[in-house]
């Protein structure tokens, strides 16, 4: 019976590592459910607004395409600049968060989230989407355990997102911040600043419909065909159908469909998510403007 037992038990476990390894990844499964910290306690700090993104800025004009695609294989191939990227995190440790106005805070938590991404990706590489990482039940989840020291605390990706970008109360953080797929936002090869966030938010937003895999439209039908993401964050963007509509008419790309969703008119369907990595080696046709 001891033996029966511990067979079984043997079993259970081997089964509950093998959908850890299927749901997180392999690679990460030594981290399983702990949290892997970026950046340090520091003692001082400094506003948002003095805090130096030009090496972010440096390294993604290196390795980042005019479509937001990631030279993954290059960058994980540099342990040169895969430092750098961890000392720009580092660096991000010495702001204080609550020392920086809307556009400051806009700008420092783009590039954090950004960045804590693309470093989450390139501890994985080579990987095939981001969801290869995010365990449900067991193992590691990296907008969970993925986590940025800022501030004197730490910040996981969600807490980024949902705790404070979010709470800006601008829908367009949503075609800024990038979680490592095709069907993001574009990724922009430059970094964010406080006196430009405003313009690359815009920017980013008219880039975000103007691109088939995330917006068309049936001018016969009345149909919007958007991005899962208007689905998943509709509260962001008013709520009922016809205030997303009416939010997002101002960054469509043709009159038409400008026309009509400033009316609210006409009903939406939502195309799939690609949660494929947004990986030059592995690019396709579909992210490029019309």
């Amino acid at each position: 019976m001891l033996f029966r037992d511990s067979m079984l038990l043997s079993r259970r476990c081997a089964a509950v590592f093998l959908l850890a390894g299927s749901v997180c990844g392999f690679s990460s499964c030594a981290d399983a459910g702990r949290a892997v910290s970026v950046g340090r306690q520091v003692r001082g700090t400094i506003p948002l607004r003095d805090i130096d993104h030009s090496v972010w800025d440096q390294l993604l004009r290196r390795y980042v395409d005019d479509d937001g695609y990631v030279n993954y294989r290059a960058w994980h191939a540099s342990r040169a600049d895969r430092q750098k990227l961890r000392d720009y995190l580092s660096g991000l440790s010495s702001a204080d968060p609550k020392q920086g106005d809307r556009h400051a805070v806009k700008a420092f938590w783009i590039n954090a989230y950004n960045a804590l991404t693309i470093y989450g990706i390139l501890r994985e590489y080579p990987t095939s989407s981001i969801r290869n990482h995010t365990a449900r039940l067991v193992g590691y989840n990296i907008w969970k355990d993925l986590q940025l020291y800022a501030g004197g605390q730490p910040w996981a990706l969600e807490d980024i997102e949902h705790r404070i970008l979010r709470k800006t109360g601008d829908p367009r953080i949503h075609f800024a911040i990038v979680c490592a797929s095709a069907g993001c936002p574009r990724l922009r090869n430059e970094a964010w600043t406080p006196d430009k966030v405003d313009r690359q938010l815009d920017l980013n937003a008219r880039d975000f419909f103007s691109r088939a895999q995330n917006f068309r439209y049936d001018p016969g039908s009345g149909t919007f065909f958007l991005s899962e993401i208007l689905k998943w964050y509709a509260d962001d963007f008013g709520g009922s159908q016809a205030d997303v509509l009416r939010t997002i008419s101002v960054w469509l790309p043709d009159q038409r469909s400008q026309k009509a969703a400033r009316q609210g008119r006409g009903r939406i369907r939502y195309l799939t998510y690609d949660w494929s990595l947004n990986d030059q080696a592995r690019r396709g046709s579909g992210t490029r403007r019309r």
